[in-house]
């Protein structure tokens, strides 16, 4: 017995210290509601260069848009104040894993790739990648093949980025922010832009940009709030949330005044 006293404490030591890991590992995954009910706000990033789902109102230089209004939806529902914090849409994630803030509501789309690394809330958007072309554009592009050895603009990270980078053949430029890419569409140089079909929606009817809506050209993309892995109470609470505004009306709500239409669920 005396001899076996040294490993069986080494035992009873690692088992505790397992415990105690499993239990700290455990309140973390837990601790972030917490810690933004204590603090009585949720510190959300967004790009803020992204009309219509976040930018900056010209008149008034305040953050507006759908996923500002969408974000203020859930942050009442969860009882707590929006803080906004903008950021450059290549970096954006790359913070959220810092914990620079709590989470991103800034049309971040769901991937197989994303979600390794990151957790998302069910989707509140449905939409999916279109082309804008110039107003006298004559030729026909019906899907991104067609665009072999020509100039195609998109948003540097973006999934329009991944997708136009698939088609060899296609002159990747890729751009910071959206009104960098379009100006150079409007003045040729670029031969298409590629982005979300419902932001060209709304181009649409406040661009005075020379530009026109082009081809929708790939599957149905859901866009969801992104967290930190390991905060399932926070993620919880973000679905609850989301789902009440579903059941009230007021999701969709947003989605008519910026949109036009019902994009909170998928066709």
């Amino acid at each position: 017995m005396q001899k076996d006293f040294p490993n069986r404490f080494r035992r009873i030591l690692l088992a505790a210290v397992s415990g105690v890991a499993l239990m700290a590992s455990t309140a973390h995954a837990a601790d972030l509601l917490d810690t933004v009910k204590a603090r009585g706000a949720l510190r959300i990033a967004l790009e803020g260069t992204y009309p219509p789902f976040n930018f900056k109102d010209p008149k008034t230089g305040q953050l507006t848009g759908y996923d500002v209004d969408v974000a203020r939806l859930v942050t009442a529902k969860l009882g707590l104040k929006p803080e906004f914090v903008t950021t450059e849409w290549t970096s954006i994630l790359a913070g959220l894993g810092a914990g620079k803030y709590d989470v991103i509501i800034s049309q971040v789309n769901v991937t197989p790739k994303r979600a390794q690394a990151f957790d998302f809330s069910t989707p509140y958007t449905y939409s999916t990648p279109q082309l804008i072309v110039r107003r006298n554009e004559r030729i026909d592009y019906k899907k991104l093949e067609d665009l072999k050895g020509k100039k195609v603009g998109v948003g540097q990270g973006s999934i329009f980025e991944q997708q136009a980078k698939a088609v060899p053949g296609i002159d990747v430029k890729s751009y910071p922010a959206a009104p960098e890419n379009l100006q150079d569409l409007a003045f040729g140089r670029v031969d298409a832009a590629l982005n979300d079909s419902l932001m060209v929606a709304y181009l649409l009817k406040s661009s005075q940009l020379p530009i026109r809506a082009g081809a929708r050209v790939g599957a149905l993309e859901r866009t969801a709030v992104v967290f930190q892995k390991n905060n399932p109470k926070l993620r919880a609470a973000v679905d609850k949330a989301l789902e009440e505004a579903r059941a009230d009306g007021s999701l969709k709500a947003v989605s008519v005044k910026w949109f036009g239409l019902d994009a909170t669920r998928a066709p």
